[in-house]
């Protein structure tokens, strides 16, 4: 996996991401992951924790699938966040 970055928000993570060609939303795309999870990677992984509000904790994903597309994917941590691509972004491979 590349080196960790520390970000202050969710936002400078999916702006530096962008940069570095992560451009596909895959919240938008959920379903290429769901039915393919073995076509896909996580490049990326970084985690940002609210200080004060639970709400506010993330995880982003760079992800890139064995096509070339590279995107990103934003999971929340609410108590109704039970989302089918969570669960498959756990056991995806990691570089």
């Amino acid at each position: 996996m590349e080196p960790t970055y520390h970000y202050t928000t969710v936002l400078e993570a999916l702006n530096d991401l962008k940069e570095k060609g992560f451009t596909l939303d895959f919240n938008l795309h959920k379903e290429k992951i769901i039915s393919n999870p073995l076509e896909f990677e996580v490049k990326h992984v970084y985690r940002y924790e609210g200080i004060t509000d639970p709400s506010e904790e993330a995880t982003v994903y760079g992800i890139e699938s064995n096509s070339g597309e590279r995107g990103v994917f934003v999971s929340g941590y609410s108590a109704n966040s039970n989302d089918e691509v969570d669960q498959v972004l756990h056991n995806i491979r990691i570089q």
